[in-house]
């Protein structure tokens, strides 16, 4: 293991820093704009807009990130859609990431008791005054935990990207356990020990921001 580690660490840390989390924080950032605004959608008196958005978080939903990977890259290129596997991971992370984001954005929303909007609207605040100053506030420290696991989910998933031949950090351990099969369980092991620091590291930012949310609510609020 120590030989393992000693020759492919730093290459695979270096797939990680340079492709896996890039193709996290694009994904996630690209979800997360389409999440608000079907939440958005969803919270619309408009039947038709909480109709489409409700029959689009169900389709993602409850299909495999999988299956939604192999229709990007090998499915559309049989009606001509061609896509790169960079960019078909980044379609279908995101439109993944979307679905569910897209709830927990909803529920931080519907969480806030009405009171506080009618305490903004007899301020005299208008809806993009309430939304940023007293709603959003409040809304974000409430999506913080399930917005943060989708998050750390999204980073394991990025191994699903070598699927569609992206060249992550994941694909790269099964080039090096093809070549020398007697070291598969070391190679992955050491993947696996990767992920774990990142979902490690990530879990403690989530935690500081959380305090910091919570002093920033106490402190508005005093």
């Amino acid at each position: 293991m120590i030989e393992v580690i000693e020759t492919y660490f730093g290459e695979l840390l270096l797939k990680l820093i340079t492709v896996s989390l890039p193709l996290t924080v694009i994904a996630f950032t690209i979800g997360l704009i389409l999440a608000l605004f079907i939440a958005i959608m969803r919270m619309s008196s408009n039947k038709v807009l909480k109709a489409i958005s409700g029959f689009y978080i169900s389709l993602v939903r409850g299909t495999p990130l999988l299956v939604q990977l192999f229709i990007i890259f090998y499915g559309l290129p049989t009606i001509g859609i061609v896509i790169d596997p960079y960019p078909s991971a980044v379609i279908g992370f995101s439109i993944n990431i979307s679905a569910y984001a897209a709830e927990s954005i909803r529920g931080s929303i519907l969480s806030i008791p009405n009171g506080q909007w009618e305490a903004a609207k007899s301020l005299g605040m208008n809806f993009p005054q309430t939304m940023r100053r007293i709603i959003i506030p409040q809304a974000t420290r409430v999506a913080i935990p399930p917005l943060s696991n989708t998050l750390i989910s999204l980073v394991k998933d990025t191994s699903l990207a070598s699927i569609v031949l992206v060249a992550e950090m994941f694909r790269r351990a099964q080039e090096v356990a093809a070549v020398r099969p007697g070291i598969i369980l070391q190679v992955y092991l050491l993947v696996a020990l990767l992920y774990w620091l990142i979902v490690i590291g990530l879990t403690s930012l989530q935690n500081r921001y959380e305090k910091y949310l919570n002093r920033y609510i106490k402190g508005a609020s005093s």
